[in-house]
């Protein structure tokens, strides 16, 4: 049967929308459906990290996104209050702007999902392949050997049946495709419950030059997180309830939301404008499979996490690039479709990791040197390239192919061709000899990488009748040496 729609995306979080995009950069017709009638309007996850920002670098995102960013070190301040002069720096597992220069073309910013989404959205609906529908809601998905059977509904009563080849699963925490793949979730489901209230107040001018993204308030009578939303005087305040004669953010009207903000700050807050207030439950939980057929699983369907750490966002979008570009090979025809088989397998193991540390009474803490290797994941070092008046990054050789990185004796790999089974673009790449060194390329030799800057060398063999067969070793986020000195 041939599809309506080649992949049927249910969802338009960051999860659902980035899994969109780098499907439909690769040509592949997808839709997108979410049963809210716009993006969030709340803050939410409040950075990206540098791996999330690498892939938003390559999408020429990266200047729109740091438009709404706060000029800040991704690190935290525990004081007594906001006003305090004596605090101590809390890391979080960010690098700094200096420690980003080292590792990446990029770095982390600090900048609400409500600013990011309406980016990413529309990045998705510029792209002549991809179609978006709000208002619209996943009823039922039944899959087959040949493709998945989607029924959607707008508003109360109009229905639609669809074909599709691939459904992904981006529709959060208490995800439908999850269920209707028979997924279960494993882990405590209810660690507690968090409010936050959301608001616009002269704080800059309070904090001085302590330009962090989170301040940890110790005060006992408010103890919680005053957090910057992005650019300008954008606040919010966020604190765990446990019932002992608190507050509830959320029950709190205005005067009494004013005198909190002021207890936290240290100072009596002048024009202070209250935005919004919310509060959710935190879980720890992962799915115990990422995949059924051809249902796959991403972000909040796939793994929840409890905000300690900033990881849920970045998480998620890292799964969604991962599957979709496998995806795209697979539609592309430049694949089998047992290269589907490594998304959990690669994918899983980080959403497992993420859990457990957010699950942590400190997880908010972490030192970069243990948290970095997570979130990069194993692709290629960054290393500057300089042509005349550009600066490449090594990042940016790898496309939507195969990318072969040669020494600078190129010659004997200038035939080289993939062997039969594999059918995706090769562009091969002659380095200078001071590159193929930093990245570990003997002048000879060669490295494979995947679109994603990973090596795929144990993926395909390649046939040169001037060199020897060449198979590139995997290499692990485990196996990669100290990336801060």
């Amino acid at each position: 049967m041939s599809p309506d729609r080649q992949v049927v995306v249910v969802g338009a979080g960051p999860a659902g929308l980035v899994a969109a995009i780098a499907l439909a950069r690769l040509e592949v017709h997808v839709l997108v459906v979410e049963r809210r009638a716009e993006t969030s309007s709340l803050a939410r996850a409040l950075v990206v990290s540098t791996r999330s920002m690498e892939i938003f670098r390559g999408w020429d995102l990266e200047d729109e996104i740091r438009a709404g960013a706060a000029e800040v070190e991704p690190l935290g301040w525990a004081a007594l209050t906001l006003a305090s002069a004596e605090g101590t720096e809390v890391p979080l597992g960010y690098p700094t702007a200096a420690q980003a220069a080292k590792v990446s073309p990029t770095r982390p910013a600090w900048v609400p999902q409500d600013h990011l989404e309406p980016l990413l959205l529309g990045l998705l609906r510029s792209l002549p392949s991809a179609e978006v529908r709000f208002g619209c809601e996943l009823v039922d998905a039944k899959a087959s050997h040949d493709g998945v059977q989607v029924s959607l509904r707008m508003g109360n009563s109009n229905f639609e049946e669809l074909h599709a080849e691939f459904v992904i699963g981006a529709d959060g925490a208490h995800s439908i495709v999850r269920n209707l793949a028979s997924i279960r979730m494993e882990g405590p489901e209810n660690l507690g419950e968090f409010h936050r209230v959301e608001f616009r107040a002269p704080l800059s001018r309070i904090v001085g030059e302590r330009r962090y993204g989170l301040y940890l308030v110790s005060n006992p009578s408010v103890a919680g997180v005053i957090a910057r939303r992005g650019a300008g005087d954008r606040w919010s305040l966020s604190r765990e309830w446990t019932g002992h004669g608190q507050l509830r953010i959320v029950d709190a009207d205005e005067t009494q939301l004013g005198e909190l903000i002021a207890a936290a700050s240290g100072v009596h807050v002048l024009c202070l404008q209250i935005e919004a207030v919310n509060s959710f439950r935190i879980a720890a939980q992962l799915a115990g499979h990422y995949r059924q057929g051809r249902l796959f699983l991403v972000g909040d369907a796939a793994h929840r996490m409890t905000p300690r750490g900033g990881t849920g966002m970045n998480t998620a979008i890292q799964d969604a690039y991962d599957i979709a570009w496998k995806l795209g090979w697979v539609l592309r025809h430049w694949a089998d479709e047992e290269i589907l088989d490594s998304y959990e397998g690669e994918r899983q193991p980080v959403g497992r990791h993420n859990v457990e540390r957010t699950a942590q009474p400190d997880g908010a803490r972490q030192d970069v040197q243990d948290a970095l290797p997570w979130d990069l994941s194993g692709r290629l070092k960054h290393h500057w390239i300089h042509d005349g008046a550009k600066a490449l990054s090594t990042l940016d050789l790898p496309g939507d192919g195969f990318a072969l990185l040669t020494g600078p004796d190129q010659p004997q790999w200038s035939t080289t061709t993939l062997a039969p089974g594999w059918r995706a673009p090769l562009v091969i790449h002659c380095l200078d000899a001071g590159t193929a060194a930093a990245l570990g390329i003997e002048a000879s030799g060669a490295r494979l990488l995947r679109p994603d800057g990973k090596d795929a060398g144990h993926w395909a063999i390649f046939t040169n009748p001037l060199a020897p067969r060449f198979e590139a070793p995997c290499v692990t986020s485990n196996a990669e040496p100290p990336l801060l000195g």
